[in-house]
């Protein structure tokens, strides 16, 4: 088993940035792929950046590419998402996820964080 605890969300305006972390714990996760997703209200929750197990493979949705970044410290069990030029739709709960792929689809995730709330205002 494997829990997963985010934090470093809060209250941004918009162009400003945060870090996400999410540590594990339990058990080390430096053999799984770890990704981030997110969940705003009303919307169904939907991908945002995925790594893989070494951090030599990444993956952005079209929405966050070239403003957030995904990385790791398997030392550490924590992997980060520093986000940048934060614009009020990046308003969601942020969720990290574990599992042995890597992977954009949330059901194949088998572990999941409680989430983090980012709020960025206009």
């Amino acid at each position: 088993q494997v829990q997963l605890v985010e934090s470093g969300g809060g209250l941004v305006q918009a162009g400003g940035s945060l870090r996400l972390s999410c540590v594990a714990s339990g058990r080390a996760f430096s053999s799984d792929a770890v990704g981030w997703f997110r969940q705003a209200p009303g919307k169904e929750r939907e991908f945002v950046a995925t790594i893989n197990w070494s951090g030599g493979n990444t993956n952005y949705a079209d929405s966050v590419k070239g403003r957030f970044t995904i990385s790791r410290d398997n030392a550490k069990d924590t992997v980060y998402l520093q986000m940048s030029s934060l614009q009020p739709e990046d308003t969601a709960v942020y969720y990290c996820a574990a599992g042995p792929l890597f992977s954009r689809l949330a059901k194949t995730y088998s572990y999941w964080g409680q989430g983090t709330q980012v709020t960025v205002s206009s």
